[in-house]
């Protein structure tokens, strides 16, 4: 390892301010604030506000959502939505299909029987 480029590696205490659960670890952090630990030894301390001691997923106090509940509020709301009959919408009046197009010779030749008709 080079000299002089990496962080320093010390022991911290890690202490939630909510349930005051606090550990011990080893982290590049530091801090002016100090607490003594249960070894008698004086550590940098740094507050947190939600840990594994505090998180409702961990401390099995979670609470579960009711989602059956939801779909029920909704449709007491609501009601229950029927897809329209495809008959009640209006029909568009169909455009009459265009003819198949002709080739570039029959086209051609039908102008010059038109143009000669006028001429005439």
């Amino acid at each position: 390892m080079k000299p002089d480029i990496h962080p320093d590696y010390n022991f911290v205490v890690f202490k939630d301010t909510s349930s005051d659960f606090s550990f011990l670890t080893r982290s590049t952090k530091s801090s002016k604030e100090t607490i003594k630990w249960e070894d008698g030894k004086e550590y940098p301390l740094i507050l947190l506000e939600i840990t594994s001691g505090s998180h409702p997923f961990y401390t099995g106090k979670q609470q579960l959502i009711d989602s059956a509940g939801r779909v029920e509020k909704f449709m007491k709301k609501y009601g229950k939505i029927t897809p329209k009959a495809k008959a009640a919408k209006p029909e568009k009046a169909k455009a009459a299909k265009p003819e198949k197009a002709t080739g570039v010779k029959e086209e051609a030749a039908e102008v010059k029987e038109e143009t000669a008709e006028t001429d005439s």
